[in-house]
């Protein structure tokens, strides 16, 4: 039985630190019924076979497909010094000051205004978008750009964040 301990590690919290901000980008109500009416399609399909089978196979399709557009949208997290957008994070020590957007001026960053060497995550039926540079030299990406539904929290977040 081995029993050394490592003494000059540092002490380490059990739970993570809570984070600051925190949204999913879920679906519009409208993307969640445009996908649902793929479950009637499904059981048009199996309908030659049985009524039970088709309506079965349809109630899954729908599911299955709305579990994955709920699951598989991206979070926005400050958390710990870090900000993170999907399965990207970058620490905000990297990061300028951050900018939000809505309307016309959220519009025209999602189009004609986006860098060409940003790093993105743009979501259609979000208004908001965040725009925050990127300070690292060695960094090839020069902003991040993403969807928000709140980006004046978003932007206060990074901004705690930032000075603390």
């Amino acid at each position: 039985m081995n029993t050394d301990v490592n003494t000059d590690a540092p002490a380490r919290s059990a739970a993570p630190a809570a984070p600051t901000y925190r949204e999913r980008l879920s679906p519009s109500l409208w993307t969640l019924l445009s996908a649902a009416v793929a479950a009637p399609m499904v059981s048009l399909v199996f309908v030659p076979l049985d009524a039970t089978v088709a309506l079965v196979a349809g109630v899954v399709a729908a599911a299955v497909i709305l579990t994955a557009l709920i699951l598989l949208c991206p979070v926005i997290e400050v958390r710990g010094g870090e900000l993170r957008v999907g399965r990207a994070h970058i620490p905000v020590s990297y990061l300028g000051d951050p900018a939000g957007f809505v309307g016309e001026q959220a519009r025209a960053i999602r189009g004609p205004g986006l860098p060409a060497t940003a790093w993105h995550a743009l979501r259609g039926g979000i208004d908001g978008v965040v725009v925050v540079p990127v300070d690292d030299p060695r960094d090839p990406v020069t902003a991040w750009v993403f969807s928000t539904r709140t980006p004046d929290r978003v932007v206060a977040a990074i901004r705690r964040a930032q000075r603390g």
